[in-house]
């Protein structure tokens, strides 16, 4: 048997070493490959599907007459009536003490409202009050995350500007109930998702109205209060219920969604673009599809409504494939005379959240509005 010499065996040894460590290199580089492939795949089929699709074609709004008449359309599918609710919340505790925001110490006080739906659905809100408030009031609305008190960073900046701020959660989130209900042919289940909200039939309008009833009780509460100036902020869900809540109430005169909603053209290339339920309900979005919801939340004297959207958005509606209906509808809103529509495209914010430099935006408008 012939006996290898150590220099043979070191040699050997060596070219295993650099075949292992040209195989780590090499699945380095495919992954990189694989990724950038990815990316490119992407964008091409985000730069491909919305030039099938004819912006102006889509967005059936022309003259104010024909604002008025979608959101006539949507107040009578969502509630059955001819006009926005006009209740007030169900009960109103004032200066209640909740020791989770004990230190923002720009809370005056906090007064805690109780919205009361169909099916036993509650919605919980709190106004919060400023030691110093001016005339405007701010619906800062939570998304999926759950409680409001995910934006607590966001209700304390607006309070040191001297807004008093309403914070919103989504249905069945935060300190909203789930409760259980029975429904003929079907039994009898708890309300966990808001895909059970299809199963629901409302003795008038539509289930979507359970996403929307609470702002709009609210709205009328800050009137009450003596508010005259109202605007709107919202993050993911949130931002969507700014859209809609914007575009069917023209008191909100200043609304800013934020990462909530891209047209339904801009949403078949990431899964995650296609949304919840509320995002995608046939029956609403064919009265007005979310072009026509962003020009009826711009459209009217001294309203203005501004998008932001996160340029690298982890969860949804990231890119910049909002540049295919950005000008033709600014434009289409300037057509109308009255009100402004305005997109910013946050390139410093990795998540999915409203970043400083977005609050700093939204208060500097605030504050050359009111």
């Amino acid at each position: 048997m012939k006996v290898l010499s150590s220099k043979y065996v070191a040699g050997v040894v060596i070219i295993a070493i650099l075949i292992c460590v040209g195989q780590v290199i090499w699945l380095s580089l495919e992954r990189q490959a694989y990724q950038k492939d990815i990316a490119v795949y992407q964008t091409i089929i985000q730069s491909f599907l919305p030039k099938t699709t004819d912006v102006d074609a889509l967005m059936d709004i022309h003259s104010p007459q024909d604002i008025q008449t979608k959101r006539h359309e949507l107040i009578n599918k969502i509630w059955g009536q001819s006009s926005l609710p006009s209740t007030i919340p169900y009960s109103i505790e004032k200066d209640i003490l909740d020791t989770r925001y004990q230190s923002i110490k720009e809370i005056k006080t906090i007064h805690r409202l109780t919205v009361r739906m169909d099916y036993g659905l509650n919605s919980i809100v709190y106004i919060f009050m400023p030691h110093h408030p001016t005339s405007t009031i701010v619906m800062y609305h939570q998304g999926h995350e759950g409680d409001f008190i995910s934006g607590q960073k966001i209700i304390q900046r607006l309070l040191m500007e001297g807004y008093a701020v309403a914070g919103f959660s989504m249905p069945l989130l935060g300190m909203n109930n789930q409760p259980i209900v029975y429904l003929n042919r079907f039994g009898k289940f708890r309300l966990t998702d808001h895909d059970h909200f299809k199963m629901l039939l409302p003795e008038k309008g539509h289930p979507v109205q359970y996403f929307l009833t609470p702002v709009i009780e609210v709205i009328n509460t800050a009137e009450v209060l003596g508010f005259t100036n109202i605007a709107m902020l919202g993050i993911s869900g949130g931002g969507w219920t700014s859209t809609l809540i914007a575009a069917l109430d023209p008191r909100i005169l200043r609304s800013y969604p934020v990462a909530g909603t891209l047209p339904i053209y801009l949403r078949s290339d990431n899964p995650t673009n296609w949304g919840d339920y509320e995002q995608t309900i046939p029956e609403i979005y064919r009265i007005a599809n979310y072009l026509e919801l962003y020009i009826m939340g711009a459209f009217g004297f001294n309203r203005k409504q501004m998008q932001i959207l996160n340029a690298h958005d982890p969860c949804c509606f990231n890119g910049t494939t909002y540049q295919t209906y950005y000008q033709p509808l600014k434009t289409r809103v300037q057509h109308l005379q009255k009100g402004t529509f305005e997109i910013f495209s946050d390139n410093t914010n990795l998540t999915h959240s409203i970043s400083p430099l977005a609050i700093d935006l939204i208060v500097n408008d605030l504050h050359t509005a009111f």
